[in-house]
């Protein structure tokens, strides 16, 4: 079973439609979709915004449902003028930049794992990052970068602190989910995936219709999962 944790619910509305077997179940106020697609079988959920309720539905999805893989999908911001709206965006690792325990001694972002020591980076599974960025390539008119996504439980919209996250940490892109999501898989020992449109990028994008944005986004990003689990399920 592949577990998909959506930032939109446009998202999960898209894979839902694509789906056979359909069944709902509410767990601590989210509402999980298990379903078949191509065969193959699949939870879907909306986690919500921010790191808490990203890694609560995290650690929900793997111990009820003991998913083989996690896939983050959703919207984030641009870091670094490679990548600009519309652009597709494959996690090669995560770091929850807002974590700052340098008063004890730690590295901005580094983060104390239980029993595992200090973290500053999460591992996204590469085999299924490699394959999620074939398939985004495969998307026309679509720029893919593959690079660190940074985390944080602030929407960073100022141009110099985004600049200042990519000098510190190498990221390509912010957002409130993908490193959370990543730190309770990595505890638990469940490989995982962060695809993630950008939104707005480094120029701030005034006047966008970010609704109309994250419709053409959902609607990328339901393609590259639909094609990921049918070609999982072959």
């Amino acid at each position: 079973m592949i577990g998909i944790i959506c930032a939109m619910q446009l998202e999960a509305d898209g894979i839902v439609a694509l789906s056979e077997n359909v069944k709902e179940e509410i767990i601590g106020g989210m509402k999980f979709y298990t379903a078949a697609l191509h065969g193959r079988e699949a939870v879907i959920v909306v986690c919500g915004e921010g790191k808490v309720n990203a890694a609560m539905c995290t650690a929900t999805l793997i111990r009820e449902y003991s998913p083989s893989l996690i896939i983050n999908s959703g919207v984030a911001g641009a870091l670094s003028p490679i990548v600009s709206v519309g652009d597709l965006v494959v996690g090669s690792k995560a770091v929850e930049h807002d974590m700052n325990g340098t008063a004890l001694g730690y590295k901005q972002g580094e983060v104390n794992l239980p029993g595992q020591g200090m973290c500053t980076y999460f591992d996204c599974d590469k085999a299924a990052a490699t394959r999620l960025a074939v398939i985004c390539k495969e998307l026309p008119g679509t720029r893919v970068a593959q690079g660190i996504i940074a985390s944080g439980d602030v929407f960073i919209s100022d141009r110099k602190k985004r600049l200042l996250l990519n000098d510190r940490f190498g990221a390509v892109a912010c957002e409130m989910e993908g490193a959370a999501i990543g730190h309770v898989c990595r505890c638990f020992g469940v490989p995982f995936a962060i695809l993630r449109a950008i939104s707005d990028d480094l120029d701030e994008n005034k006047g966008m219709d970010f609704v109309k944005f994250c419709r053409l986004a959902a609607d990328k990003t339901v393609k590259v999962l639909d094609k990921f689990l049918l070609q999982t399920a072959e």
